[in-house]
């Protein structure tokens, strides 16, 4: 039976217990790295999600929600983590809150780490999709002037349908290479959907709590350096 500690370095070392060593002193440098680009919470957060998640879409089984048929040709499959796939592009925009654009830094950590602990196929989509969609994303959250809930839910919008055709791409063509399913397995227009409606549904919820928040003057939504209110333009 598989102690706590056998756990802990198997999921570190993505079952590579040799390999424990490399490993740790990697992940302290990346972690280094981040604490003195001003990184803190949602940065380590932030890093942490993106490869753990590219890792799970190879080992987590997805859910079924409608078998082939007539209605839906080639059924419909949702994965149980992308509404957290979906709350990354927010974690994104609290660290650059904090970080600045230095937040590209972690995002680039993030997928290099996503190639050791994924499928490479997988990590090589997802590395792409992450990247064109969390610039795109970090476009918009930048370059806009709405408060931070409207440009927390703008930004997901524009950029989750990028990074879910990308990745379905990727994902589609690495169950092809790695378990011989048929061409279109995962990137079809009823999974599209349903990955982007379970995407924008994480934004949408942590939007609304963030409007609340700024409603009760708890946090200043034009301030990118902090939470304190201070005197505000009107926006959006």
């Amino acid at each position: 039976m598989m102690t706590f500690w056998d756990g802990i370095v198997a999921a570190l070392t993505n079952s590579q217990p040799s390999l424990l060593f490399p490993v740790f002193l990697g992940l302290v440098l990346t972690s280094a790295v981040i604490w003195l680009a001003n990184g803190r919470f949602w940065a380590f957060v932030y890093f942490a999600t993106i490869p753990f998640l590219n890792w799970s879409f190879g080992m987590v089984d997805s859910i079924t929600i409608a078998t082939p048929g007539e209605t839906f040709a080639r059924g419909i499959e949702l994965h149980p983590l992308t509404v957290v796939t979906g709350l990354v592009f927010v974690f994104r925009d609290f660290v650059q809150r904090r970080m600045g654009h230095k937040v590209l830094i972690v995002m680039a950590l993030a997928i290099a780490w996503s190639f050791f602990y994924a499928w490479p196929v997988i990590a090589l989509a997802s590395g792409i999709a992450f990247a064109i969609s969390e610039i795109t994303d970090w476009l918009i959250f930048t370059f806009t002037k709405y408060r931070l809930s409207t440009r927390i839910l703008v930004s997901s919008a524009v950029a989750a349908p990028v990074d879910t055709t990308i990745f379905l791409y990727g994902a589609d063509l690495a169950r092809q290479m790695q378990l011989g399913d048929e061409p279109g397995n995962m990137l079809h227009l009823a999974n599209w959907i349903v990955f982007i409606i379970g995407k924008m549904s994480g934004a949408a919820v942590i939007s609304y709590y963030i409007r609340q928040r700024e409603k009760q003057g708890l946090i200043d939504p034009y301030d990118d350096d902090g939470f304190t209110p201070e005197s505000k333009p009107a926006g959006a």
